[in-house]
């Protein structure tokens, strides 16, 4: 064995004591180590075990064997099983692999004028073999994650991390079963007021996951009883075959968003559909399209949709909204004046009879007046009469194309609830 390694040797206890220290102090999961003796020593046992293991294998280029891999992945399975979090896994191998080449650089200042050729070993047995325990230890990750997490709380988990934009979203598919797609239309269904309790919403989650096959997570609103359905269905631009759930696949160029497509997607209606009849309550939905690199511009995008948009009834069809549909109100939300003036214009409306649902009914129906009475179940002269009272208290013409832009603005403003 050369200097390098021995001097590696050497040090390998003192830099495995480093390295328990440095997760207690740097990963606010690992505080416990201190308090808890037998896995601080487990912890500090497998620093020890690891690197006696490199220096044994490392001068002659060995690969690690099944059984060193097993012994990673049971590190792994075990921090897992102890309730470690994602990002805090990620921490550790962060830190063990720092700590690794750190420790590499300080032998070789310690033995200046040493040999080239063993730091040129040792590292070029580093990269692959260390890439092999790092896959070991996640394996074991996930294997434990399966049995722990629900299986509702492990999609949940890969619609965020997809939505952050996580690499580790490949690996997390792999637990769900869940494929990756090239492309994603982010579906965001706002309900400001949710009628049902945690378990039975939970429940009707997990109904909409094992029925589409989709990403879904629920986001709670602070302080209030509403929330957020989050769905990330595959389809719209570029979307073609499935991509496989491997951190090698490659991401697809960014496209500009296309606020002029609509999303006509039977995936993401037969998601709106189903989530309709589980909740029957007041709903609004906004969705954008993107590829996995954008989908957290798209999901921006599609929350601000979905705030602007009109909430509907769930009993009737439910639409996804796009940047098409909302445009205006998205630009007026963001000025205060024209936002207050056209409040204005829906308080004058106020003395009624109901006529933001009538204007409502009447836009939907591309201005036809039998098709607006028939949906609203009035006779035809009950709607000329209710337009012409629209006239008469703000001066403005329904039919006028001043009338669509201002009016239609009014309704979509006051149905969206931003004005309560």
């Amino acid at each position: 064995m050369g200097s390098l390694f021995a001097e590696l040797a050497r040090q390998a206890s003192a830099n495995a004591r480093r390295e328990v220290d440095t997760y207690v102090r740097e990963i606010p999961e690992l505080g416990s180590l201190d308090a808890n003796s037998r896995a601080r020593d487990e912890t500090l046992e497998y620093s020890v075990w690891f690197r006696r293991r490199t220096l044994e294998l490392a001068p002659d280029n060995g690969k690690l064997t099944d059984a060193d891999l097993g012994y990673i992945a049971s590190m792994g399975e075990a921090r897992a099983g102890a309730g470690m979090s994602l990002d805090s896994r990620q921490r550790v191998l962060r830190v063990h692999t720092e700590l690794m080449l750190r420790e590499i650089n300080e032998a070789t200042e310690a033995q200046r004028g040493g040999d080239v050729d063993e730091l040129m070993r040792i590292m070029s047995w580093f990269a692959p073999q260390g890439e092999r325990g790092i896959g070991a230890y996640r394996q074991g990750f996930v294997t434990a994650m399966r049995r722990r997490l629900p299986y509702v709380e492990q999609v949940g988990l890969l619609a965020r991390l997809l939505l952050a934009e996580d690499p580790m979203a490949a690996e997390l598919a792999l637990l769900t079963g869940l494929e990756l797609a090239e492309y994603y239309e982010v579906t965001v269904i706002r309900v400001p007021d949710c009628p049902v309790g945690d378990r039975d919403l939970e429940g009707g989650i997990e109904s909409l996951v094992r029925t589409h096959r989709v990403p879904v997570t629920w986001c709670p609103e602070r302080g209030g009883r509403g929330g957020e359905l989050i769905a990330l269905v595959p389809g719209g631009a570029g979307s073609g075959q499935a991509a496989p759930a491997t951190p090698t696949t490659p991401a697809a160029p960014d496209p500009l968003p296309a606020p002029d497509t609509a999303v006509s997607d039977p995936a993401v209606s037969g998601l709106l559909r189903d989530f309709a009849q589980a909740l029957g309550r007041l709903c609004a939905v906004g969705a954008s399209g993107a590829p996995p690199s954008g989908l957290a511009g798209a999901l921006d995008r599609a929350r601000r949709i979905s705030r602007a948009a009109p909430l509907r009834r769930t009993s009737a069809r439910l639409r996804a909204h796009t940047m098409a549909d909302v445009f205006v109100e998205l630009t007026v939300a963001d000025v205060p004046f024209v936002d207050d003036w056209l409040r204005a214009v829906a308080r004058s409306l106020a003395p009624g009879p109901d006529l933001l649902r009538t204007l409502d009914a009447y836009y939907r129906h591309d201005m036809n007046r039998g098709a607006t009475a028939e949906a609203l179940n009035i006779h035809p002269r009950t709607l000329d009469y209710r337009l012409r009272r629209t006239r008469e208290l703000t001066d403005i013409d329904p039919g006028s194309t001043r009338g669509v832009r201002i009016l239609s603005s009014v309704v979509t403003r006051s149905l969206s609830g931003a004005w309560r």
